[in-house]
């Protein structure tokens, strides 16, 4: 097998944590209205659907990256296939709203784990040159995942809506895939990088001459050898140190920005109640399960267009370009929904559009970028904690915004995507002002980077 291929199998099998993620996430967006009928549902029981998914994933993305340093990237990818499985048969066969609740729980820990590890895992697996492309094709699949929830939710709703338990069928979907990932994980090597910080050299320089020429896998294994060296210690580094430790501090809290700013900018808001945004506009509740596919669809194009320009265009360029883009395509959606009289036909079509463009410049600019920059900045010792942390700021954010949304727009309707677009504004800022580039170089220089750049920031 070639070096390509092998490396295109390991990203096909690891990224379907990615799949999973968007299809766990995306599913209660048209099958909500169901559960809400089937169980008879009060507004904060249902808040409580999408609510305790992210707090487990909040859990699972922190919790995951402690394991990931201690048990290796591979293995935290198979528990996290496992906790799939287990989730999602729970969510199909849960009897009453308890036993629902707390198999969403369970779904949301595998969703935050595949957040922090998946990313790890394939940066530490890819040369640098296609590090870019490879991360990003996580968020593809994420995307594609959400696309396929929409997409069934709208085929199944549509021919078996009048079912009882038609919402069991469209979360049934996802135990094919994540019996996928369980069986395709146990043929995947583990992370050189991880291999090597536990002194596991000879396995580690094994797993890049089969993804690499051997020259290159030498030269690799010697580089990623002395950055271990030069960091002597355990293999696994505390939050503690951590934050006593000036340039792993200032990476820290550059990582949270940037992961609690993308949800900041509200694109769950959509990706979760896209079907009651469209309804809101003015579309039938049918309509609008057909129509929200196109959300699906508007990512996908625009997290294959990023995966295709990754290693063409700056980090920093797709960033500021995404939050500008994005805050724009927010005043417009309020002014539009505040604006324009409910009975103007033209209203509901124009915000369809507009959201359609703010989700093309969301995932075609800072959405795989998030997982990049994220899977790059962080040092070797300590990668996997502190995508933990990071993405632990993410899901709390996420949380909260899927939490307050529908309070909001009950209150300033679409007014409320103006408050999304002030806070557009600071994050604009925050990425002109602190976010480094690093865009090609490999991880072990931009660890040496960061530390001489960043260790007497205080």
């Amino acid at each position: 097998m070639s070096f390509a291929r092998r490396l295109t199998w390991i990203t096909a099998i690891a990224t379907l944590g990615g799949l999973l993620f968007g299809y766990d996430t995306g599913v209660t967006n048209g099958a909500l209205s169901f559960m809400v009928d089937y169980f008879g549902l009060d507004p904060l029981q249902t808040g409580l659907i999408t609510f305790t998914l992210l707090i487990g994933a909040a859990i699972g993305a922190v919790g995951s990256g402690s394991i990931a340093d201690r048990l290796g990237r591979k293995r935290s990818i198979l528990i996290m296939a496992v906790l799939f499985v287990v989730g999602t048969l729970g969510c199909v066969f849960a009897p009453e709203l308890g036993v629902l609740l707390f198999a969403r729980f369970v779904l949301g820990l595998a969703v935050g784990a595949s957040s922090t590890v998946v990313p790890v895992y394939l940066a530490e697996v890819a040369p640098p040159e296609r590090r870019g492309s490879l991360v990003s094709r996580n968020e593809l699949m994420l995307v594609i995942g959400q696309f396929l929830a929409f997409l069934l939710n709208a085929i199944i709703g549509n021919i078996w809506g009048s079912n009882d338990h038609v919402w069991r069928y469209m979360l049934a979907v996802a135990v094919i895939p994540a019996l996928m990932l369980v069986f395709g994980m146990l043929r995947m090597p583990e992370s050189p990088r991880w291999l090597i910080s536990q002194g596991r050299v000879d396995e580690a320089r094994a797993v890049l001459e089969s993804v690499r020429p051997l020259e290159t896998a030498r030269l690799e294994t010697e580089a990623i050898t002395t950055i271990a060296e030069e960091s002597p210690g355990r293999a696994d580094v505390s939050l503690r140190e951590i934050f006593a430790t000036a340039w792993l501090r200032r990476l820290m809290f550059l990582g949270l920005g940037v992961a609690c700013f993308q949800q900041l900018t509200g694109v769950n808001s959509v990706m979760y109640y896209g079907t009651q945004i469209l309804e809101q506009a003015g579309f039938e509740r049918n309509a609008a399960l057909m129509f929200n596919v196109l959300n699906g669809v508007m990512a996908v194009v625009g997290v294959t267009f990023a995966m295709l320009m990754m290693n063409r265009i700056r980090r920093r360029v797709f960033m500021l370009t995404g939050y500008i883009g994005v805050t724009v395509a927010h005043v417009l959606i309020g002014c539009v929904g505040m604006l324009l009289p409910e009975d103007n036909t033209v209203r509901p079509w124009l915000l369809t559009v507009l959201i359609l463009a703010f989700i093309l410049v969301m995932q075609g600019c800072l959405g795989p970028t998030l997982f990049v920059i994220l899977a790059e900045i962080f040092p070797l010792k300590a990668r996997g904690i502190m995508m933990g942390v990071a993405f632990l700021g993410l899901w709390v954010m996420n949380s909260i915004i899927a939490l307050v949304f529908p309070p909001l727009v009950a209150t300033f309707e679409f007014g409320t995507f103006w408050l999304f677009a002030i806070i557009g504004v600071i994050a604009v800022t925050f990425v002109a002002k602190f976010l480094p580039e690093t865009r090609d170089m490999s991880l072990e220089q931009l660890e040496e980077s960061f530390k001489s750049r960043f260790s007497k920031a205080h």
